[in-house]
């Protein structure tokens, strides 16, 4: 584990843990997520490649600025290519969940000659609407300020209530407490900040640019999850040299609920990355909002 301080944020510190040998694969959490989201795919990958986990700004062991600006979709994807030269890592194969989808495929679309490879677990690429993102922009608000009156143990306990989770209710009572145990290490200013600065009304949306993706990239949903697995079909008919991967009997945490098949759909894919990578493609159709 090290940290390492980044003008983009300010002169903040990013936890980032590496393990194994090989090509880089920077893989990034949801929200309330920690590097420990990985653990699993970093021990199935470690033989073939180097697995670089990051805690984003405000989760895990990273810094909880207290200014929201900071948490920003742009100083993020700055803060990650400056992050990548302090490695001395040219190009990376990107992997990301959830707010961590959103993350490298904005990181893809704004770093091209940086990406080698994009993985977006249960991800989106923002909302369409400035009515959609104003209304989401007052949802996280009012998030944000629950967090920080009621504290990390309440707001842990309602963010497992939502139905986003209710497929995780099959996984071990083992597996459930160690997720908790995660999210309440995390910090009230952390969590909040992180809504106001890189929610998804924050974000620039997406959609228009899908197209002009040309990194060899895989949509991975849970079956379960009927709304992102919508959103992943449509980001695939957008995308040039994409592939689309439904994974049946998981929701939204498929890296979680269904380990061993969403660990062999990310690593056949990078094996075949760099093959597919320049597939000509006439795919150009366009989203509508999640």
């Amino acid at each position: 584990m090290v940290r390492i301080a980044l003008d983009a944020i300010g002169g903040a510190h990013l936890n980032v843990e590496r393990a194994g040998t090989g090509p880089e694969v920077v893989a990034i959490h949801g929200f309330t997520g920690s590097t420990s989201t990985w653990s699993a795919f970093a021990e199935a990958a470690r033989g073939g490649y180097t697995v670089i986990s990051v805690d984003v700004l405000g989760h895990g062991s990273s810094a909880s600025p207290t200014n929201p600006d900071m948490y920003s979709m742009e100083r993020t994807v700055r803060a990650l290519a400056e992050l990548l030269d302090k490695l001395g890592v040219a190009r990376a194969r990107w992997l990301g969940y959830s707010m961590g989808g959103r993350i490298v495929l904005s990181v893809a679309i704004a770093l091209p000659h940086r990406t080698a490879g994009l993985v977006v677990e249960s991800g989106s690429p923002g909302l369409a609407t400035a009515e959609e993102r104003a209304a989401r922009v007052r949802s996280d608000e009012a998030l944000a300020r629950r967090i920080e009156d009621e504290g990390i143990e309440a707001f842990v306990r309602h963010w497992e209530s939502l139905p986003l989770w209710a497929s995780q209710a099959r996984l071990p009572e083992a597996v459930r407490e160690s997720l908790r145990a995660q999210r309440l290490k995390n910090s009230e200013a952390g969590l909040a900040n992180s809504l106001r600065g890189i929610g998804t009304g924050a974000q620039p949306p997406l959609h228009h640019r899908l197209a002009a993706l040309q990194a060899p990239t895989l949509f991975i949903a849970g079956a379960e999850d009927a709304k992102f697995a919508a959103i992943a079909q449509e980001m695939h008919g957008a995308v040039p040299n994409s592939r689309l991967q439904i994974v049946p009997n998981a929701g939204h945490a498929v890296h979680l609920e269904a380990p061993g098949a969403f660990n062999r759909a990310v690593l056949d894919f990078l094996k075949t990355a760099a093959a597919s990578e320049n597939v000509p493609t006439t795919k150009t159709r366009s989203l509508s909002s999640p």
